[in-house]
């Protein structure tokens, strides 16, 4: 299953399983930003991701880890 950027809750969940070693309150966007487009299955338009868009995926991604 490929991911894009409306994928959040999708994205939220490959983040915590394949970082689990990382706390998403201290990235900031430009890394997070750069750790969904290293998602082996991430086929979203590097250009397309906004402020809001990682604001959201940041927030599943702490729902998901507490």
């Amino acid at each position: 299953m490929s991911l894009d950027w409306t994928d959040v809750q999708e994205i939220a969940i490959s983040l915590a399983e394949s970082k689990p070693e990382i706390d998403p309150k201290t990235l900031n966007f430009v890394d997070l930003r750069s750790l969904i487009l290293a998602l082996p299955n991430f086929t979203g338009t590097p250009e397309r991701c906004g402020e809001k868009v990682l604001e959201a995926i940041q927030a599943a991604w702490l729902d998901e880890v507490d």
